[in-house]
């Protein structure tokens, strides 16, 4: 095995001390050395394949240059995947390595990842949910610094990084009024979470902004089962929309709590003789493409900001732990807007 390369090495090929070799590698403002000797010395660093040794660096600052990423699911599904793409890349850009651990739900996994974890020394900790939702933060973490990513703790003294899932509501059926419909359904699981309730309430706000009075009985629930899943929701979906859509005035378009629930729409509205979007315009929630695209017509939906969420909450936790990097920024529990994803799921309605 080929011996690794160290300062020594360098200082002797370049002809210079050990110390100055170490103020150029290291940048260190002030000290004297001619520019000749800094190029020099650099250009025989990368002869020999010199490379730092980062575990040195670590323990001279105090910092492992490292960022542990605790999850549920995320890193085992595409839907949410982006948050993790988010938050290496935002932790690579500054010299950061993310070691993530997917737990599959289980707390003794959970306690045991996070104990290795803080033996490593990381350097902070990002505790993500797979959907936004309230969680309790093992004691462990609340001496680390820690970011949560898609959840809150109920005491809102940890900061977090979640969609503006009102926000994210409002644009959606914002999008359905301003293609001419009044009769809006909205289609739902019945789990407890707090995207259900947030949604809802920008549902109900849009309407009320465009002057439509809040009618009940056109927000229908319908349990999934197998919870999570995509066939779980797909019926969840298709339950509900076919109770709305046999009704005698049934709405024109429906507001679906997600892209999954969506697609048991489509199903419900063709079984019903009824065209997406000439009859009944769909519009979804979270973008996700495999699903969003395999649908005929393609679904307009909302985006889950997955990777914007990642690359924030990484820079939330730089600004906690005072690591080199962005500004610091005082402690928040941070929302991100959720944008329209426009496709052609959604028309006026039919003149009846």
């Amino acid at each position: 095995m080929a011996r690794r390369i160290g300062i020594k090495d360098v200082a002797a090929a370049a002809g210079v001390s050990v110390t100055t070799v170490s103020h150029i590698l290291n940048g260190v403002e002030g000290k004297r050395a001619s520019a000749e000797t800094r190029q020099r010395v650099l250009r025989i660093a990368d002869e020999l394949g010199y490379a730092p040794n980062g575990l040195a660096r670590g323990l001279r600052l105090q910092r492992s240059q490292t960022i542990g990423f605790i999850s549920d699911e995320i890193a085992t599904t595409p839907h949410a995947g982006g948050m993790v793409l988010g938050a290496q890349e935002a932790a690579a850009a500054h010299g950061m390595l993310l070691l993530l651990v997917n737990t599959g739900g289980d707390a003794e996994l959970e306690r045991r990842s996070i104990e290795m974890l803080l033996q490593r020394q990381v350097d902070g900790v990002l505790y993500a949910a797979m959907y936004h939702r309230v969680v309790s933060l093992p004691e462990s973490l609340r001496a680390t610094p820690t970011v949560l990513l898609d959840a809150r703790c109920e005491d809102s003294v940890i900061p977090s990084v979640v969609p503006d899932e009102v926000q994210g509501g409002y644009t959606a059926v914002r999008e359905l009024i301003d293609h001419g419909h009044r009769r809006i359904g909205m289609v739902v699981p019945t789990e407890d979470i707090p995207a259900l309730g947030l949604r809802i309430e920008g549902y109900r706000r849009a309407l009320t902004d465009a002057g439509i009075s809040y009618d009940p009985s056109l927000v229908v629930a319908e349990p999934t089962v197998p919870t999570e899943t995509t066939a779980g929701h797909a019926a969840a979906g298709y339950r509900a929309a076919r109770r709305l859509l046999s009704t005698d005035e049934r709405p024109t378009a429906l507001f679906c709590f997600n892209d999954r629930i969506s697609a048991g729409a489509y199903r419900a509205a063709a079984e019903l003789g009824l065209s997406v979007p000439g009859d009944l315009s769909v519009i979804g929630f979270d973008n996700q493409e495999l699903i969003c695209e395999a649908l005929h017509p393609a679904l307009s939906t909302v985006q889950l900001p997955h990777y914007e969420m990642g690359a924030r909450a990484v820079s939330q936790l730089l600004a906690l732990t005072g690591t080199p990097g962005p500004p610091p920024r005082p402690v928040t529990q941070e929302m991100l807007s959720c944008p329209l994803v426009a496709r052609a799921s959604v028309a006026s309605p039919p003149r009846l």
